[in-house]
């Protein structure tokens, strides 16, 4: 069973300027690169756990946040980093594109992206936390049955140090 941590996108990785959903839209927060990098050398798997209702709502597609995935996969790799996977919920109940217009088990709160991680790559949930910037990041957390972290701080490579040694007490 692997260690891992679970990362909310928009707001922790890279700064949440609304719907983000296009490589020149991306704004990274100073010390996320590092603290993917620093993360994996310290024997962590990496998961981004985000919604992404931009794409119910018709603002970009799913080809275009997948684009933006790869971009950033590519990004931390010059750092020495490696997001195992990205996963994301493109699901909203009231969408304006039909296809997405449905309550998902994957949308935080829910846990169903961390679930979906904890099956797919024999996660153990108790080696494992969630950082995020919302109250509904540690909702999904809680629901998941691991520790969350809010991030409301300026360095995230600092603040996974923070969180680091919390893990190790």
């Amino acid at each position: 069973m692997k260690k891992a941590v679970f990362l909310d996108r928009d707001g922790v990785i890279n700064k949440d300027t609304g719907y983000v959903g296009f490589i020149d839209e991306l704004i990274w927060i100073p010390g996320a690169k590092k603290a993917i990098a620093d993360l994996n050398q310290k024997g962590w798997s990496v998961f981004v756990v985000t919604n992404q209702s931009g794409i119910a709502r018709g603002y970009f597609t799913e080809k275009d946040v997948q684009k933006l995935h790869e971009y950033m996969h590519a990004e931390i790799n010059k750092v020495g980093g490696i997001i195992t996977k990205f996963y994301y919920c493109p699901y909203l109940k009231g969408a304006k594109i039909k296809k997405y217009d449905k309550d998902s088990s994957l949308r935080k709160p829910n846990p169903g992206m961390i679930l979906k991680a904890m099956e797919e790559y024999s996660i153990d949930k108790e080696k494992s936390f969630l950082i995020g910037d919302s109250i509904r990041d540690l909702q999904a957390a809680k629901n998941a049955g691991i520790r969350g972290y809010l991030f409301n701080e300026k360095y995230l490579d600092k603040f996974v140090n923070k969180c680091l040694e919390f893990e190790n007490k």
